[in-house]
């Protein structure tokens, strides 16, 4: 992927109040692209590196109330109606990639929207500013997330600058499967390092994630080793059949165990809050039917990590 323009990115969304993003009250960035395919993933919006149109078929007032959206910009037959009593807008999305916020802005109910706008530094920070007294008071800042974050390094770079300049405690959540060069630009500018450890086993990790993991795991060891002043806490997105064996565990525990700097191994159970948004972008969820891991499993997985980190109960039972 080429970057946006110097000191300009896709961003999906500002989220403020986050408390699960790094520590005390947090400002979340999410920004676009991600270079993984995890069949789980919450945010599909994120994974492309360009923006997307999104439909939502019940927000439709129909062809006969509007159909302004059936008029040019958009390519012809991207947007059509079929023949019959329901006349509400349907998509073609083999064609639908080339209809932008021209399209979106005439949709009167917000049926139709784009994921993914140009943001600037200080556009984002105008916005993290505005929580400024949250954080002094509780310790928070910005965190960026995504998608993958690195994979817009220099604006990440020179975002995380900026803010510290103004005295904000800066996070990032990365799954690491970026070139090396990427994570040392930015990690220079950070101060809590958030990375997933989504499956230890090679073929595995391909299967579900979509790519390899020895470049993550790579990075990973770079990272700890380059940067020792950096806080860096690792994480494992729980799903059931996936990775909530024993062995996943153990085995992240002895990744990370013999770096001081890696100071906490966090696990997040499976939740299907974003199978909406799939069918907004067109596409089906893969993983409709998997369970939620129950709070059995969560308690006794979170044990070893207590035990490998010499605590006696878990921050988060």
């Amino acid at each position: 992927m080429e970057q946006q323009a110097k000191g300009t990115a896709l961003v999906l969304n500002i989220q403020h109040f986050c408390t699960n993003d790094g520590p005390g009250i947090r400002t979340t960035v999410f920004l676009k692209f991600c270079s993984n395919r995890c069949k789980w993933c919450c945010n599909p919006e994120s994974i492309h590196p360009k923006p997307e149109l999104a439909y939502n078929v019940s927000k439709c007032i129909g062809k006969k109330a509007c159909g302004l959206c059936l008029k040019p910009p958009c390519p012809e037959g991207a947007l059509f109606v079929l023949d019959g009593p329901d006349d509400r807008v349907h998509v073609n999305w083999d064609l639908a990639s080339d209809c932008g916020p021209e399209t979106t802005a005439v949709c009167p109910t917000g049926a139709l929207n784009l994921f993914g706008h140009e943001t600037t530094i200080d556009e984002v920070l105008a916005e993290v500013e505005q929580d400024d007294a949250f954080y002094r008071e509780s310790g928070g800042g910005i965190t960026l997330s995504g998608g993958e974050c690195l994979l817009q390094h220099d604006f990440c770079a020179a975002l995380l600058a900026e803010a510290h300049k103004r005295g904000i405690n800066t996070a990032i959540e990365t799954a690491g499967n970026v070139p090396w060069e990427f994570m040392q630009q930015v990690l220079p500018q950070v101060d809590m390092v958030l990375h997933d450890h989504k499956i230890t086993d090679p073929e595995r990790h391909k299967k579900w994630v979509g790519t390899d993991n020895r470049r993550i795991l790579d990075n990973y060891k770079r990272a700890y080793e380059t940067f020792p002043e950096k806080t860096f806490i690792a994480r494992t997105p729980i799903i059931p059949g996936v990775n909530d064996d024993e062995e996943h565990i153990r085995a992240v525990l002895a990744f990370i165990r013999p770096y001081k700097n890696v100071v906490n191994y966090e696990l997040l159970p499976y939740h299907r809050f974003g199978e909406a948004k799939y069918g907004f972008l067109g596409r089906v969820y893969e993983l409709k039917d998997f369970p939620l891991p129950p709070p059995e499993t969560m308690q006794r997985l979170r044990a070893i990590i207590d035990e490998a980190f010499g605590r006696t109960t878990s921050p988060q039972s």
